[in-house]
């Protein structure tokens, strides 16, 4: 069984950065993209970054392009979303998954708890 274990979201002001990580348990982190998703409150889950198995491909929603930073270290089975220059409208539920980098939720078959994120205007 797979677990997915978010870590690392709070509570920042407007322009501030997060740097949230997803552990991944199994030996086999390094053979499958990963992505984020976040979902604010009464709102559907969005996609928000992607990368490949090697880490050599990312993909980004457009609200979070230049902003946002994807990466991942297949040593420490660990994915990472550097979040800088934070809006209020970054708020949400964050939630890692595995299986894909692209931006359709059903492509991907195992997902972390969440870890929230709350930007103060």
């Amino acid at each position: 069984q797979v677990q997915l274990v978010e870590s690392g979201g709070g509570l920042v002001q407007a322009g501030g950065s997060l740097r949230l990580s997803c552990a991944a348990s199994g030996r086999t982190f390094s053979n499958y993209d990963m992505g984020w998703f976040r979902q604010a409150p009464g709102k559907e889950r969005e996609f928000v970054a992607g990368i490949n198995w090697s880490g050599a491909f990312t993909n980004y929603a457009d609200s979070v392009k230049g902003r946002f930073a994807i990466s991942r270290d297949n040593a420490k089975s660990t994915v990472y979303l550097q979040m800088n220059s934070l809006k209020p409208e970054d708020t949400a539920v964050y939630y890692c998954a595995r299986g894909s980098m692209l931006t359709r939720a059903r492509q991907y078959d195992y997902w972390g708890q969440g870890t929230q994120v709350t930007v103060s205007s």
